[in-house]
């Protein structure tokens, strides 16, 4: 889950929550407003994180670069 649909998650989940008045037998429209709610900030927060430890694209199929120090022939 990416941070767009954390946020999208979140703003239904709220609409739902919050400004929702009507009864729907059999759903609890409050309860799933909530659960989405939840989802959607779970979904944000660890979308943070990650995105934080994230390198970005080409950084495991770039080659490194690495240095080699040529001493010379060994010591007889």
């Amino acid at each position: 889950m990416g941070l767009g649909v954390g946020i999208l998650l979140a703003a239904v989940g709220a609409v739902l929550a919050f400004a929702v008045n009507a009864t729907v037998s059999g759903v609890n429209i409050h309860a799933v407003g909530w659960i989405l709610l939840i989802v959607g900030i779970v979904g944000i927060v660890l979308s943070m994180i990650f995105w934080s430890s994230w390198a970005g694209p080409g950084y495991f199929t770039q080659t490194r670069r690495r240095t080699y120090i040529d001493e010379g022939p060994p010591p007889y």
